[in-house]
């Protein structure tokens, strides 16, 4: 990798991509700056490094079709990229991509075929369709010039933001990282630039903790754009000497970021998109005196799974909670309590009886509340409230599953 490729992407870039913006967010904290990708055509970075890659093919190699594999973003990246250069183009997605992705990506003209529950899965059946077919393979990170392409974000958060002292990225495989990484480092080598990853697909932590490319068994995680199992051999030796560490993210963490970034920046962000935010907002560093700039990474946030993770984030910052209370199973207990909860100024969501206790001769039932609430200083007034009250109160911090099988969040 040498910079003088980067800069070489930022020129055949220009005017293709968008120049995404870098917006102050003292609302989340007072020293963060978002660079803001989820504003780029296709709704995510990739198109950058996707976009650069093609550009270098031959006519030749144009002429044979290219195939890649991709969770969603990669796959949109490239499919713009071959619909602007007209070249044939087959994407392989996982099963298990989100609806919205795998649209978006059909709406450039592409083949698209899903194949497996991971992308990983997606990425071998993508491997020997290339094989099979002669097209040329686009990797979705593990090449310099993908990797060029991206690291043009660290060229521009240098324009804007010279003097920034920490720099987080979200990184899956590592391309983001490695390109961003290696750019500022060579520019402004000072500043401190940390990879992000979810701590249900911290393949790259593992590896650079390891000391070797360790391939994750399975990856669990709401940030579906970095679920990968193992880095490549090239964004493994970039990280390893150009990123300050990797920090991890809970999930209950991501949702918080995603609804804080929606609630308060009025920004749409997709898991991926929002762990890099998630670091500063929950300080995984130290960020007293620094200038802070958070790669927001993508958009592409599947609607129908928003509703449940934005739930997830009301819980984790304390707007939503779940307490469980054991009750006298009489006629009138159950209204003194809903009168004190509203006396605290919660608002009652829902209630639920669970009557299967074990003590039956007790007359008891619990009952799970679920509550709007404040902050988690609200809640524990509410817990202390009750408590003087004679009730034994707990906290359900995970959704409760009642009768029926159904979940009540």
């Amino acid at each position: 990798m040498k910079m003088e490729m980067i800069e070489e992407a930022a020129k055949v870039l220009k005017g293709t991509i968008v120049h995404t913006p870098i917006f102050k967010a003292n609302q989340i904290h007072k020293n963060l700056f978002i660079k803001a990708e989820n504003l780029q055509r296709t709704g995510a970075f990739k198109l950058r490094g996707a976009y650069y890659k093609l550009s270098t093919l031959t006519q030749e190699e144009k002429q044979r079709g290219v195939v890649a594999a991709s969770a969603g973003n990669h796959a949109q990246g490239v499919a713009y990229a071959c619909a602007e250069m007209k070249i044939q183009c087959t994407i392989v997605m996982p099963t298990t991509a989100p609806l919205t992705k795998v649209e978006a990506t059909r709406s450039y003209g592409v083949n698209v075929e899903l194949v497996g529950d991971s992308f990983h899965e997606a990425y071998m059946h993508a491997k020997k369709l290339q094989e099979s077919t002669g097209a040329i393979f686009i990797e979705p990170f593990n090449d310099e010039r993908i990797i060029a392409g991206q690291g043009t974000i660290g060229l521009e958060i240098l324009e804007e933001v010279p003097d920034v002292d920490v720099v987080f990225i979200p990184v899956g495989g590592g391309g983001l990282a490695s390109g961003i990484a290696y750019a500022i480092k060579s520019k402004r080598p000072h500043c401190k630039v940390y990879g992000v990853q979810a701590k249900g697909a911290a393949s790259m932590y593992q590896s650079l903790q390891q000391g070797k490319i360790v391939t994750l068994p399975q990856v669990a995680t709401i940030a579906d754009g970095i679920a990968v199992k193992a880095p490549g051999d090239i964004t493994f030796a970039l990280c390893k000497q150009y990123l300050d560490g990797i920090v991890l993210i809970e999930e209950e963490e991501i949702a918080a970021s995603i609804l804080v970034l929606l609630e308060k920046m009025k920004v749409v962000s997709e898991g991926a998109g929002a762990v890099a935010v998630a670091a500063a907002m929950f300080e995984k560093v130290n960020l007293d005196n620094q200038k802070c700039v958070a790669v927001l990474s993508g958009a592409n946030i599947d609607v129908n799974f928003l509703s449940r993770i934005i739930d997830l984030g009301l819980l984790k910052t304390g707007r939503k909670v779940i307490l469980k209370m054991q009750i006298n199973d009489k006629p009138g207990y159950l209204s003194k309590v809903i009168d004190l909860i509203a006396d605290a100024g919660a608002n009652i969501i829902r209630i639920a009886h669970d009557r299967e206790t074990k003590d039956v001769l007790s007359l008891k039932c619990n009952v799970h509340f679920y509550l709007e609430t404040i902050s988690q200083e609200h809640i524990q007034q509410i817990m202390d409230m009750l408590h003087e009250h004679g009730y034994i109160v707990e906290v359900v911090s995970e959704p409760i599953k009642k009768l029926n099988g159904e979940y009540h969040p």
